[in-house]
């Protein structure tokens, strides 16, 4: 049995296994091999990673586990359920693996608007995080897609990237007076009625066509997925999930612990907007937890065996 099993080995993922194989702690990290930001050229805002491929940047963090009790496992979790003395986790392979504390660090999945020509564009063309890759489409002809209530402010937000923004309405609710206000005085124009195709020139977005049949052509886009935990494996753990208007994300407190006790939750998978930085810092936070935890377990048993040492040399000297 494991001191930690840890499901997912993204930045929080490996950045925890890291963490707890620094504090001698066996590690075993289950990565299915397809990380939230595999499309994405590259992952920025990362010191010192600046620019590097999301796949290389996985690779870097595997190979910084070498020195310690810490092993990455290729393989999809089918199945996590408690039993004695800790948990169960099992893969499509068949194997089963045991540990005494589980950290789900699986990420989410992006669920963008059914808009055909849209989804092959994502992490290229497509984004929807200024911070993470507003720069590289800085000063192109921009179009928002509206999905949701906050269409406005996503297009606000690009407006900081370039002058050139036009939000097209869509599915999103109308703008209120002040914002469009906002818009206006911002340049920014919007073009209303449901989108119903995307252009491509190759691998280039080159125009959006609305349900009227308009095109209006544009060098990159933005939309607002809704973000879903990749947590359906974990049914038979019992954890509990919270909705808000972004998507879907496993409930935990400030440490990443979950409503199940030992089990803790970090990246993604918890904080729908943590950036990869964000991530890796959760999983660290996490893996501090997770050994302070068994620490005290460990701690409660050498103290109650040696109580009963002590008691029994008392009634031998007796």
């Amino acid at each position: 049995m494991q001191d930690v099993i840890i499901i997912g080995g993204g930045a929080a993922g490996l950045n925890a296994a890291l963490v707890l194989g620094r504090s001698r702690r066996s590690v075993t990290v289950i990565d299915a091999g397809q990380p939230r930001n595999a499309p994405a050229h590259a992952a920025h805002g990362f010191l010192t990673r600046d620019g590097v491929a999301p796949l290389e940047l996985t690779r870097l963090g595997r190979a910084d586990l070498a020195p310690y009790d810490a092993h990455v496992e290729e393989g999809t979790v089918v199945s996590a359920e408690q039993i004695d003395g800790g948990f169960q986790v099992t893969l499509d392979s068949g194997a089963v693996y045991t540990s005494k504390r589980l950290l789900i660090t699986t990420g989410l999945v992006d669920e963008l608007p059914d808009i055909p020509g849209l989804a092959q564009h994502w992490g290229k063309n497509l984004a929807h995080c200024p911070y993470c890759h507003g720069w590289e489409i800085k000063d192109q002809a921009i179009g928002v897609i509206g999905s949701s209530d906050f269409a406005v402010h996503q297009t606000l937000l690009f407006r900081q990237w370039s002058p050139t923004i036009t939000l097209f309405l869509n599915t999103a609710p109308q703008p209120s007076p002040t914002e469009r206000a906002q818009l206006d005085a911002r340049g920014i124009k919007l073009i209303e009625g449901p989108v119903a195709k995307i252009h491509s020139d190759g691998d280039a977005v080159s125009s959006v066509e609305l349900a009227d049949g308009s095109i209006h052509p544009v060098q990159a886009l933005t939309t607002q997925p809704r973000f879903v935990a990749r947590a359906g494996y974990l049914d038979g753990l019992g954890l509990v999930s919270t909705t808000t208007p972004f998507g879907v994300s496993l409930e935990s407190d400030g440490t990443g612990l979950t409503s199940v006790p030992g089990v803790w939750a970090a990246g993604n998978v918890t904080d729908l907007s943590a950036t990869v930085l964000a991530a890796a810092q959760g999983g660290a936070a996490a893996a501090v937890a997770i050994n302070m935890d068994l620490m005290a377990e460990e701690l409660a048993a050498d103290v109650a065996a040696h109580d009963v040492a002590m008691s029994s040399a008392a009634s031998t000297l007796m």
